[in-house]
């Protein structure tokens, strides 16, 4: 199941790519705009891929100790800097709509799915820990569990180099198209 949502979110995210890449106006100062919203996802996406084994162990520590869903939260922040970044207002509308039906379903989806794999240990961190917003004190799990540290090997492993390549690619041609001008209406 996880896989075609995946699958899913891919192609609808490509499907809405393509015609905001023709349509956007970038300017110099919507780049820096849009920059810092980019990068603080980026590095919240990058802090999470580091620090979890999928499917593997119930991750509860690092950024998991203060919501359960930093990499969606790191994609919601990319997002909004790329079209804000992108100057077409009514892109970041479409995003966040994008986001709250695409990503509201997977974050239902993948609850489903960890309170069947983790059972009680998922349903106590479920209670405890938000889902999207932060929480200020980090979650300690009841019982001891093996708290993860960011490594580079899990990063690599969770493909995260590919958000980072791939908002770097968004980014630049943003920046080309504010500079050149080009394509779009």
């Amino acid at each position: 199941m996880a896989w075609d949502i995946g699958i899913f979110r891919r192609v609808i995210a490509w499907a809405l790519t393509l015609p905001f890449l023709w349509y956007c106006h970038p300017t110099a100062t919507l780049l820096l705009l849009g920059t810092p919203f980019s990068v603080l996802g980026l590095l919240v996406r990058g802090w999470a891929a580091g620090s979890i084994n999928k499917d593997q162990e119930l991750a509860t520590s690092g950024p998991y100790a203060y919501l359960r869903n930093p990499l969606y939260l790191g994609t919601l922040l990319i997002g909004i800097g790329v079209t804000v970044a992108g100057g077409a207002g009514q892109w970041t509308l479409l995003f966040l709509a994008y986001f709250i039906a695409v990503y509201g379903m997977t974050m239902l989806l993948e609850h489903s799915w960890l309170t069947e794999l983790f059972g009680q240990a998922y349903r106590e961190y479920a209670r405890s820990v938000p889902s999207l917003i932060p929480r200020v004190v980090p979650y300690r799990p009841s019982k001891d569990s093996m708290g993860r540290n960011f490594h580079f090997r899990r990063y690599y492993r969770n493909k995260e180099w590919e958000a980072a390549l791939g908002a770097l690619a968004m980014f630049s041609f943003l920046a080309m198209k504010a500079i050149f001008g080009w394509l779009g209406p």
